[in-house]
C-alpha cells in the first residue's frame, strides 16, 4: 500500500438512481432515455471530481451505480459498497472506495443503539412530558473503514441520509379523518418529519460518541442530512465545536467540523448551497470530520486543503430531462500533515 499524502472525500445524492422502467415510490420511474442521460451525467461528474471515497444516497439498484463508473472508465479503480441483491426494492446509502484503502467489511446500521431513549417527564413545572417512539433510521447508515496509509490510523466513514424536510403524509391516518385536519396537514406533516430527522440525528450522535470518546479515532460523516449547517440537526451531530483563531491549538474529542465552515475560513464569502427549493438556496449535503482533520487540533493527522462544490446544474431546474442530480455534490481534500 502506498503512503498516500492526499485524501479526497465526496458526497453525492443520486436522485433516485434506478434501472429504467422500474417504479420509484410506487410511481413510474425513468424511461430509457432519461436513464441514459443520468448515467452520462454522473459519469462525467465522476471523471471530473475523481475522489478516493464516494458516499452516495438514493441508490435503488446496484447495476445503475456500477454503470456510471463503467461509463466513466473507472470500474477497475474502485470497490463498491452496496447491499447484496440490491435490485430496486428500496433506496440505500452506498459507497465507492479506491482499491487498496478499504479495511474490513461494510455494515448498514438500521437500528438505533440499544441504550437510545427520547423521553422526558418535563424539566420544569410548565413543561409536559414527551416521548418519541422511534428505534431505527429511515435510511440505514453505511459504516466502513479505510486506511489511506499503510502504517496510518484507520478512518471510520459514515454515509448518511436523514429524513427529508418534506411533510410526512398524514391524510391516511385514522385520526386525520375523524376531525377536519386538512387545513393543518402541512404543518403537522412538517413537524413529524422534523421530529423524525432530529431523532435520527440524536441516534447518529450517540453512535459517533461511542466511536470517538477518548479513542482518538478519525471519523468522517458524508451525506444528505437534509438541514443547514447551523440547524439544530447539524448542531446535534457536530456538538458545535469552537473554531479556533489562527495560531491557537485545541480540538474536541467527540465533535465534528463541517468542511463548509472550514472553507469559509479560507474564503472571502460564503456561496455554499447544495439544494434549491422554492427559490431558497440551502446547504443540505455535508462532509463533517473529527479533530484529526482539523488544522488547529493538537491531534491533527490530516490538514484541510479545500472544498469543491458542483452545483451549477441546480439553476437549470429540469433534472429529469438533463439527467442531473437535484442536489449539489461536495468534495473535500485533505493532505497528510500531522500536528
Amino acid at each position: 500500500m502506498p503512503a498516500r499524502t492526499q485524501l479526497t472525500l465526496s458526497s453525492c445524492n443520486l436522485y433516485n438512481l434506478n434501472e429504467p422502467n422500474k417504479t420509484i415510490h410506487g410511481k413510474p420511474g425513468w424511461s430509457q432515455a432519461q436513464y441514459d442521460r443520468k448515467i452520462e451525467w454522473m459519469a462525467q461528474t465522476l471523471k471530473t471530481l475523481r475522489s478516493d471515497v464516494w458516499g452516495f444516497q438514493e441508490l435503488w439498484h446496484q447495476k445503475s451505480l456500477k454503470a456510471c463508473f463503467q461509463k466513466a472508465g473507472l470500474t477497475a479503480d474502485y470497490e463498491f459498497l452496496i447491499p447484496n441483491n440490491h435490485i430496486g426494492q428500496r433506496i440505500v446509502c452506498a459507497a465507492a472506495v479506491k482499491k487498496n484503502i478499504l479495511v474490513g467489511q461494510p455494515e448498514w446500521i438500521r437500528d438505533f443503539p440499544d441504550e437510545f431513549q427520547m423521553s422526558s417527564g418535563g424539566d420544569d413545572a410548565q413543561t409536559d412530558g414527551i416521548a418519541v417512539q422511534l428505534d431505527s433510521f429511515s435510511r440505514p447508515v453505511l459504516h466502513f473503514e479505510i486506511r489511506p496509509r499503510a502504517n496510518g490510523k484507520r478512518i471510520h466513514v459514515y454515509v448518511c441520509h436523514l429524513k427529508s424536510k418534506l411533510p410526512t403524509k398524514v391524510h391516511k391516518e385514522p385520526w386525520y379523518k375523524q376531525i377536519d385536519h386538512a387545513r393543518h396537514r402541512s404543518a403537522i406533516g412538517a413537524a413529524i418529519a422534523t421530529i423524525r430527522r432530529t431523532t435520527e440525528a440524536a441516534a447518529l450522535r450517540m453512535i459517533l460518541t461511542n466511536q470517538m470518546k477518548q479513542t482518538d479515532t478519525p471519523v468522517v460523516v458524508l451525506g444528505d442530512l437534509n438541514d443547514g449547517q447551523h440547524s439544530n440537526t447539524l448542531n446535534i451531530i457536530s456538538e458545535q465545536p469552537n473554531f479556533l483563531f489562527a495560531g491557537s491549538t485545541g480540538g474536541s474529542d467527540t465533535a465534528l467540523y463541517t468542511v463548509g465552515t472550514l472553507q469559509e475560513y479560507r474564503s472571502l464569502r460564503d456561496v455554499y448551497y447544495t439544494h434549491i427549493f422554492k427559490n431558497t438556496h440551502e446547504s443540505l449535503d455535508h462532509i463533517m470530520v473529527s479533530q484529526e482533520f482539523y488544522d488547529n487540533s493538537r491531534k491533527r493527522l490530516w490538514s484541510f486543503k479545500s472544498m469543491d462544490l458542483v452545483n451549477d446544474h441546480l439553476n437549470e431546474g429540469n433534472h429529469k430531462q438533463d439527467g442531473s442530480s437535484d442536489h449539489g455534490i461536495v468534495r473535500a481534500r485533505f493532505e497528510y500533515r500531522p500536528a
